[in-house]
């Protein structure tokens, strides 16, 4: 579609102006759903993993007209959005209002102002858009595959976009579209035989569009090595100015950069005093040493570190291992009773291999639109290229006690069951669901590990782990600032997060690598964490006596994902 046609239809949802009360809240309601409606065939990929299926057969315009055609989209309704009195909306939709419009005004600057399609390869993967079509079983098939035929047959013009668009990129990033394009190719090659299998009919007519899409996404990758790499010269850092714009977008959240900063330097220090508070008894019951003897506090909580680290997985025990733990931690979560802990399926499987190299661990819920269906805790397995030493370090960090913690993040009462409470929340419009906070999302998680410690599920040697990934969410938030604001080099960042936070060499250079390709995110979990913990302090301060714990939780998860100052507000905390 061309933005002048684009225009005249967004021209029909401008408010004609504020009006009050019910009027107000229904023309707000009218504005979102048109927004939506149109947002989501837009951003097709989105709307299937969303689980919206009206428009599985196609892909997005990542073309540049495509992204202007957006951003004059996004603009258009932003003023229609801002033309609405907030006084005049219920609750519910003033705060839905308000998210809408941030959401609005973050796009127009990533497209306008940090023009990240023009510098960043890792946009255009074409493996989402067919993984999420097979991957949950939300129609049948054979009409699932209709629409990866579609899909994979407009392959070759999102390649053509990135060519087209992209000019010197830093390196980093054109690394990681390499390793992801081959995941892709793999996945269409190899990974799809499983369900035409299943539906042998189909095979014949996925015959030339399948080879096409292979085809052209080999050429994409010699273009990716021979062409754009060489000239891949661009600075990962986006600067101090952008970074902040960025964050204020990333956070939601009232504090600024400085103040974030200045509260991380001094948990850090405190942070490390708890962890040697841990540490001192259990080097001296694993007999790890005389503890006066000791050259330092450092010692001790490395030395205990590197013990804990002993017991450890494998690329073939790790999966198994998760999911023993996960049936131990909702047997524990439900005798507890210390929140509502649902009953939808939760699957362990290994990480799709064109969605690796940015974190070990994520959760892959049901879409907000999606009717029932199975959550996915996925874990990445150590990639092939990579050397036994690095393989061993990856997996002393993920050492059977910080496989359990990720669990509890991951999991439950983590990601698994926050999405969980979150899908049943309901409103005037989807917005909520739709546009989560990763804020809220990323600092329930983080409490989650320090509420099961502090249930003193699974004993010290969890609380060890703990308080590293404690450690780690505030270094996250330290370094995401000064390699974006100033400079910081990846010598010292490495330094920062092997010496002061006592991490193995694969966390901290997988890290390194994340901290380039997302500028922001990782300042998500010590704000969430903080928030989160300050909404919890307020709020048993204010229960005094009658606080109830179960109460607690379920109420702060009733409200939906949104930023948690949103949160602080509906719990009748400001």
């Amino acid at each position: 579609m061309k933005t002048a046609c684009l225009l005249a239809i967004v021209a029909l949802a401008v408010l004609p102006g504020c009006s009050s009360g019910p009027a107000a809240d229904e023309e707000f309601v009218g504005l979102a759903d048109r927004y939506l409606d149109k947002m989501l065939e837009m951003i097709p990929e989105w709307a299937t993993s969303l689980g919206d299926h009206r428009f599985d057969h196609l892909t997005t315009d990542m073309s540049a007209a495509g992204h202007v055609e957006y951003m004059d989209f996004c603009r258009a309704y932003l003023d229609s959005l801002e033309a609405i009195d907030l006084a005049e909306l219920s609750t519910v939709n003033r705060i839905d209002c308000e998210i809408l419009r941030d959401v609005l005004a973050r796009d127009i600057f990533l497209i306008e102002e940090l023009r990240e399609y023009t510098w960043n390869p890792t946009w255009y993967n074409a493996g989402d858009g067919i993984y999420n079509l097979v991957a949950r079983d939300f129609a049948p098939l054979e009409e699932r595959l209709e629409a990866v035929l579609s899909r994979l047959e407009q392959i070759p013009a999102l390649l053509a976009a990135a060519r087209e668009n992209l000019d010197a990129p830093p390196a980093v990033m054109t690394r990681t579209a390499i390793d992801r394009n081959r995941g892709v190719v793999n996945m269409i090659m190899d990974g799809l035989n499983e369900y035409l299998d299943q539906v042998p009919g189909m095979r014949e007519r996925f015959a030339g569009p399948r080879a096409a899409a292979i085809a052209a996404l080999e050429e994409h990758g010699t273009w990716l090595e021979d062409d754009l790499l060489p000239r891949s010269t661009g600075d990962f850092r986006i600067g101090c100015e952008r970074f902040e714009q960025k964050l204020r977008f990333a956070l939601a959240s009232d504090l600024s950069a400085a103040e974030i900063q200045s509260a991380a330097a001094r948990a850090l220090v405190e942070m490390r005093r708890q962890m040697y508070e841990v540490a001192a008894p259990l080097y001296i019951s694993y007999g790890l040493g005389d503890l006066e003897a000791a050259p330092g506090e450092d010692h001790v909580i490395r030395t205990v570190l590197d013990r804990l680290a002993e017991d450890r997985p494998t690329n073939e025990t790790i999966v198994e291992e998760a999911r023993e733990g996960l049936a131990h931690l909702t047997d524990w979560m439900r005798e507890a009773d210390i929140m509502t802990v649902p009953d939808e399926p939760v699957e362990i499987i290994v990480m799709p291999e064109h969605q690796r190299g940015f974190s070990i661990a994520y959760c892959d819920s049901p879409g907000p639109l999606e009717e029932g269906g199975t959550t996915f805790y996925a874990i990445s397995p150590t990639p092939a290229h990579w050397t036994p030493e690095r393989a061993e370090t990856f997996y002393r960090e993920y050492n059977d006690w910080m496989l359990l913690n990720l669990s509890v993040h991951e999991a439950m009462p983590g990601h698994y069951l926050q999405i969980a409470h979150a899908n049943a929340f309901e409103a005037p419009t989807p917005l909520r669901a739709i546009f989560g906070s990763g804020t809220f999302v990323e600092g329930w998680a983080t409490y989650a590990e320090q509420l099961m410690v502090e249930m003193q599920y699974a004993g010290p040697e969890l609380q060890m782990q703990q308080l590293k990934m404690s450690l780690r969410l505030i270094i996250n938030a330290i370094i995401d600032y000064r390699i974006h604001c100033e400079g910081m080099s990846e010598d010292e960042a490495m330094q920062m997060m092997m010496v002061e936070g006592f991490q193995e060499e694969a966390e901290a250079a997988g890290k390194w690598v994340r901290a380039q390709l997302s500028s922001t995110q990782l300042s998500t979990y010590y704000v969430g964490n903080l928030e989160i913990n300050g909404i919890r302090r307020d709020y048993e301060a204010r229960a005094g006596a009658g606080f109830d714990l179960k109460t607690f939780h379920d109420t702060m998860l009733s409200f939906g994902s949104p930023a948690p100052k949103y949160v602080r507000e509906l719990m009748g905390l400001d």
